[in-house]
């Protein structure tokens, strides 16, 4: 992978944004990070509402976890624009006027990010805290084909497949991969689409 980028940080990844952040100024990449939902997501999932409003509320928690990784001193953007330094992307106003993916539960903060990339023909790394998709039991290197998964949204590899994204899942815990990945180097995780 080579600059510009789209990385996807997981909401379960809250406690590591600070050194993330460092990660990523270090290595002068030109990326639009895409926030994940995380805790703030989890609580539409609480709620009892229907699929519209829960889907608005998830979007919101992409942009609560959006703010607090532009707490660390990231630049922001709610337009869909080809990164030239490292920007935080706030989706709400971007995603209402366009509303490019179904409104269910099936759909998280992987696809969002994976029509990000799609629109910008940029690729993506998720980054999470996981080492990468699994697949009854094992650790997936590639995916070639929709595998059942719990790693990602059981939209996400349909998506990524159908509009020929570049995907590379890494544990966004573990520096050197984080690293690696930023720089197109081989490492441990799943790519999708190589």
């Amino acid at each position: 992978m080579a600059n510009p980028l789209v990385i996807k940080i997981g909401g379960s990844l809250f406690e590591h944004v600070p050194k993330i952040f460092d990660i990523l100024q270090k290595s002068g990449c030109q990326a639009l990070i895409v926030p994940g939902g995380g805790k703030f997501a989890d609580l539409a999932r609480e709620c009892a509402v229907n699929d519209d409003i829960a889907h608005w509320m998830a979007i919101l928690g992409m942009e609560q976890f959006g703010w607090y990784i532009a707490s660390m001193g990231i630049p922001t953007t709610a337009h869909l624009e080809i990164p030239s330094e490292l920007l935080v992307f706030l989706p709400y106003i971007i995603l209402r006027e366009r509303d490019p993916l179904p409104h269910s539960w099936d759909i998280t903060s992987d696809t969002v990010a994976a029509w990000i990339s799609h629109f910008l023909g940029l690729d993506l790394i998720i980054l999470k805290s996981v080492d990468g998709i699994h697949s009854e039991g094992r650790l997936l290197a590639s995916v070639e084909e929709a595998v059942i998964t719990n790693d990602v949204d059981p939209s996400f590899l349909p998506f990524v497949f159908s509009h020929h994204v570049r995907v590379s899942v890494v544990n966004g815990t573990i520096d050197e991969r984080i690293v690696s990945a930023i720089r197109g180097l081989p490492t441990r995780g799943t790519t999708i689409g190589f």
